[in-house]
C-alpha cells in the first residue's frame, strides 16, 4: 500500500506560480512512476504530468507543456509539481497519483494508488 498526501495549493493571481508536493509512504517509492492529475468542478479529472521512477522521462499534456514541470527526489520519497505562468483556467484540484511501472502513464486508470486532492484556485 502507499499512501499519498499532496499540498502546496491555495489560491493565486493569474501569472502567478505555485508548486505541488506529494508525500508518499512508501518505503519503494523509487519502485513506482508517478503522476499528477487535476479535476475542475463538473469535469472529468484529466492528465497533466508524468515520471518515471529515475527520472529519466517525464511528459506533459499540451497545455502544460513550458509551464509547468515534475520532478521527484526519491530520497525524500516526495514528487513535485512546480506551476508558472497559472491561468483561471487550471483551477482544480490537483491529485498525484502512483504506480509500480518503469514507464509514464497517462490515464487514471493506469494508477494504482490516489492522494486526496489539493485545490488550486487561479484568480483573473
Amino acid at each position: 500500500q502507499v499512501q499519498l498526501v499532496e499540498s502546496g495549493g491555495g489560491l493565486v493571481q493569474a501569472g502567478g506560480s505555485l508548486r505541488l508536493s506529494c508525500a508518499a509512504s512508501s518505503r519503494t517509492f523509487s519502485n513506482y512512476a508517478m503522476g499528477w492529475f487535476r479535476q475542475a468542478p463538473g469535469k472529468e479529472r484529466e492528465f497533466v504530468a508524468a515520471i518515471t521512477r529515475s527520472s529519466r522521462t517525464t511528459y506533459y499534456a499540451d497545455s502544460m507543456k513550458g509551464r509547468f514541470t515534475i520532478a521527484r527526489d526519491n530520497a525524500k520519497n516526495t514528487v513535485y509539481l512546480q506551476m508558472n505562468s497559472l491561468k483561471p483556467e487550471d483551477t482544480a484540484v490537483y491529485y498525484c497519483a502512483a504506480v509500480r511501472s518503469y514507464s509514464c502513464h497517462t490515464t487514471t486508470s493506469e494508477y494504482e494508488y490516489w492522494g486526496q486532492g489539493t485545490q488550486v484556485t487561479v484568480s483573473s
